[in-house]
């Protein structure tokens, strides 16, 4: 209902907020919970940042909670991907940035460190080949959805997603672990 009221109560917004920051810290939390310790963006300023991204859609017609939540995993994609980036330009080649996230190893198999820059470029030519695998990624990595959430969101069914789930597992795998990222 805060969704829907969003564009038409000017406190739907503040509402809105105060229902999903809680669930929002979360997948922010799980995002830089391994992290290394002197990383600039905090989770706080990461739901922040997702949330004003969120709010100022206006040309999202909001279905449902999960749908809201696969919107914050893209955006919450995009800020980490961004700050890494610029990071990564201060640095002016110095060394790649890295998220050390327990998610990514699940994804990429075994414990390893990945260069996020470099998975988002992985999903990105995923998406080129299989849009439907690339964004369940972006929804059960970034957005924390489980794959019933993330089924409701694509319309699809959980079977579905747990296939497209685990193709994209070994694709990223393999296209992390290949030098040439080809």
């Amino acid at each position: 209902r805060l969704l829907l009221d969003l564009g038409s109560d000017e406190e739907a917004a503040e509402r809105l907020y105060a229902a999903v920051y809680r669930d929002l810290r979360a997948i922010a939390g799980r995002q830089m919970g391994n992290e290394r310790a002197d990383h600039t963006l905090q989770p706080t300023a990461l739901v922040h940042e997702a949330y004003l991204r969120l709010v100022d859609q206006t040309r999202v017609a909001w279905r449902n909670r999960a749908h809201f939540f696969a919107i914050a995993a893209r955006a919450i994609r995009r800020i980490l991907v961004d700050h890494a980036r610029r990071r990564n330009a201060e640095k002016r080649g110095s060394g790649a940035v890295h998220l050390d996230v327990d998610e990514v190893a699940e994804i990429v198999g075994g414990d390893r460190s990945t260069d996020l820059v470099a998975l988002d470029a992985a999903l990105e030519r995923l998406a080129a080949e299989d849009p439907a695998k690339a964004q369940v990624v972006e929804l059960r990595f970034f957005g924390g959805l489980t794959a019933a959430e993330t089924a409701e969101v694509l319309g699809t069914s959980q079977r579905s997603v747990e296939r497209h789930w685990q193709f994209a597992r070994a694709w990223l795998y393999r296209a992390l672990a290949e030098p040439d990222g080809e």
